[in-house]
């Protein structure tokens, strides 16, 4: 049966908390290492979760500006063209715009509470959990619905 022992460079201490000698480095001193690290990476997991939450940012604030300029566009067409086929092409336009308005301001708010809650369990040292319904996930059904609605309301009589 082999024992498994330390590595040469942290020589286990002596009872009483001595040092073992010859110029070897104390076993306080790996403590005083692995809270250095741990503090980079909780600092490094920080800077992941800001980088996070802008890129959600970045795509909501697309998401929104997307259906601003879907109502815009179709509102102008609705101006110009009077027909059956463009006032209903444009009520279907305002719809889906607004449906990613408020996907936009949704997904703004919910990564901002979900940045919010991983950054406090990270100040408390509570271990980060994945959600079952991760904020992608719940975003795609949001925009499928959304399709699915504006297809039906683009080609209902």
């Amino acid at each position: 049966m082999t024992m498994q022992r330390t590595p040469p460079d942290f020589p286990e201490p002596r009872a009483g908390g001595e040092d073992t000698g010859g110029g070897a480095k104390p076993a306080d001193d790996r403590t005083v290492l692995a809270g250095e690290r741990t503090s980079l990476a909780k600092f490094r997991t920080a800077l992941a979760l800001d980088r996070t939450t802008l890129a959600w940012i970045r795509t909501a604030l697309t998401f929104a500006t997307f259906g601003f300029g879907l109502v815009g566009f179709f509102r102008t067409v609705a101006q110009t063209v009077r027909s059956e086929q463009a006032v209903r092409l444009h009520q279907a336009a305002i719809r889906f715009g607004v449906a990613l308005i408020v996907i936009g301001l949704v997904s703004t708010t919910l990564a901002a509470m979900s940045h919010w809650v991983a950054l406090r369990r990270l100040r408390r040292g509570e271990p980060l959990q994945l959600t079952q319904w991760p904020l992608t996930i719940t975003l795609a059904l949001f925009l499928a619905l959304a399709g699915l609605y504006a297809l039906w309301s683009v080609f209902s009589p």
